[in-house]
């Protein structure tokens, strides 16, 4: 019996996606599919030589560790995304240098951040820049109210007063 295997992300049609993120997520072979290629493979075995049941099992365990590591791999890409947007908004008021993209060098104060399609990006000047272009930041002092050019320092935690005890 011949078996002629179609493009899964295609179905025999012709598809110019040079997307890879695409195309590896239409290549995705989900539980389903898995579970169809099992019963035709069962279906289509030869009954004098079946294959032995510790073989689908084996077949099962993998599948479910692709499945497990897609998943995961999912959970770190939103993870990082969600560790870009929290590092680009402790930049706000701070001052930043950046490289831009025709490699010069420009400073100011990050405005705000915007996001586009989940990426974050710096407002600095009303331009906007990639998270990738920051080459130094600059700490914003805090100025101490009894001398106002010397940065404050975090002061220690003042105690209660202590009642006196009367004796009754």
């Amino acid at each position: 019996m011949s078996i002629t295997p179609l493009d899964a992300t295609n179905n025999g049609s012709s598809n110019n996606t040079t997307d890879p993120t695409a195309s590896a997520l239409s290549n995705s072979l989900t539980q389903a599919d898995f579970l169809k290629l099992l019963v035709a493979q069962m279906t289509a075995q030869d009954p004098l030589n079946p294959q032995s049941n510790t073989e689908f099992a084996s077949q099962m365990a993998q599948f479910s560790a692709l499945q497990a590591s897609q998943s995961t791999q999912v959970q770190v890409t939103k993870l990082n995304a969600a560790q870009q947007v929290a590092q680009a908004n402790d930049l706000l008021g701070r001052t930043v240098m950046l490289q831009t993209s025709n490699g010069t060098l420009t400073q100011g104060a990050v405005s705000s951040v915007q996001l586009s399609n989940g990426v974050p990006f710096l407002v600095v000047n009303g331009a906007w820049y990639d998270l990738s272009q920051v080459i130094g930041i600059t700490a914003n002092p805090t100025s101490n109210p009894s001398n106002p050019s010397t940065p404050s320092a975090p002061s220690a935690p003042q105690k209660a007063p202590a009642r006196p005890v009367v004796p009754q």
